[in-house]
């Protein structure tokens, strides 16, 4: 059995080796699973256009709570004592959060502001030992303790503040903590993230997200009785998530995460940030997918909005997925690259067709979405085999 020493922070992107999740980003994932879960149901209770922005706006607090802590871990993480023990203790804070967005009696924007405000503040504990112990980033990290920390001061007031007010000054806090990258580019670039952890670290959650699909499809038929109109809904609802799963990691390369002065410096930021409208997308096609199966069901009237959600989902994960393919950089035929990112853009417009026809019954919109993530499968293999026979043509 190994302990758990206290090593101080390092810079880890120094080296150019392979760099993998730790035991404990797992583990740490698992607390943003639960978080996003109880966000789906909340989306489930209000399907309107007002419960989507209100969806929308709390998983970019969460996601934005997920990523900070990620980049810190991806330049300075030594899985030691003080990490778990901080780690650990702002999984606490954001499980009270999951908590506070319930659509139950724990549902408080007060307690929400008052645990994010704490995770906020265990990650300026974590950069404060960093900018002790590592000197080459002191730079860096004295912009973000400044940054952050004005961000993390405005979620304390917050929490003194009643609505509508409070949401306000959320807004100005993220505006703060989305801005401090930004300002601090220039030293961000003398301490790149590491090309492949990062990659790693995104795309893990982004499975995490696909998974509420799987458990959508689950969910939504232990709601129904068995029937050809739920059980279709049900197997198309897989096929999407399949889909999208597919066409997304068959395409992803993490060398868009670039080097001191290797890239262009917008390739990073519209790959980094492309992932969050991918992750609101995948987890709105979960909530749609199992509203589609539940009006399946004899007796059940499939509304606009539902079935907004569900094109909506794959129109933004869809969309996402654009933004990420023309950010990265792949040994691929441009030609071949054009092809995917067109192929992605004409299904986004007939999906919006989909959804702009209202008479069309819950199992046959799933059933056509499927069929075009089906199409897009097609394409990426069809565009896989011709970029191997380029290959080898090459290398012959």
């Amino acid at each position: 059995m190994r302990l758990a020493a206290v090593k101080p922070p390092r810079l880890q992107t120094e080296t150019e080796g392979e760099r993998n999740a730790t035991w404990l980003e797992l583990f740490y994932d698992l607390v943003f699973v639960a978080t996003v879960a109880m966000l789906g149901i909340r989306l489930a209770a209000d399907t309107s256009v007002t419960g989507w922005f209100s969806y929308a706006a709390y998983f970019l607090l969460v996601w934005w709570l997920w990523a900070s802590h990620t980049f810190y871990a991806d330049r300075y993480d030594t899985d030691d004592l003080v990490y778990r023990f901080l780690a650990g203790t702002q999984m606490v804070a954001i499980a009270i959060l999951a908590a506070s967005v319930s659509t139950g009696p724990a549902a408080s924007t007060a307690v929400f502001a008052a645990a994010y405000a704490a995770a906020r503040i265990l990650l300026l504990l974590l950069y404060a030992r960093a900018f002790k112990f590592v000197p080459a980033t002191r730079q860096l990290v004295r912009g973000y303790l400044i940054g952050f920390g004005i961000g993390a001061t405005i979620w304390v007031v917050s929490i003194f503040v009643p609505e509508p007010g409070r949401f306000w000054l959320w807004g100005i806090a993220l505006t703060v903590d989305l801005a401090t990258p930004f300002v601090m580019r220039k030293a961000q670039a003398a301490s790149p993230l590491d090309v492949s952890h990062l990659p790693e670290r995104f795309g893990l959650f982004t499975i995490l997200v696909l998974g509420e699909s799987i458990v959508a499809v689950t969910v939504g038929l232990g709601h129904v009785e068995w029937q050809w109109s739920t059980t279709i809904a049900g197997i198309a609802g897989l096929s999407i998530a399949t889909g999208l799963w597919w066409i997304h990691f068959d395409n992803v390369d993490g060398r868009v995460v670039r080097r001191k002065g290797k890239g262009r410096a917008w390739q990073p930021t519209v790959w980094i940030y492309s992932h969050l409208p991918l992750a609101i997308g995948l987890a709105m096609v979960g909530v749609g997918v199992e509203h589609a199966i539940v009006a399946s069901d004899h007796g059940h009237h499939y509304t606009s909005a539902e079935r907004w959600l569900l094109v909506g989902g794959v129109v933004l994960a869809l969309a996402a997925m654009v933004g990420i393919e023309t950010a990265s950089r792949r040994d691929i035929r441009d030609d071949l690259r054009t092809a995917l990112i067109l192929s992605r853009v004409l299904v986004i417009v007939l999906a919006l067709l989909i959804g702009l026809v209202g008479n069309l019954e819950a199992p046959v919109t799933v059933l056509i979405l499927a069929v075009f993530c089906g199409a897009l499968v097609l394409t990426d293999i069809v565009v896989a085999s011709m970029a191997e026979d380029h290959q080898a043509e090459v290398s012959t």
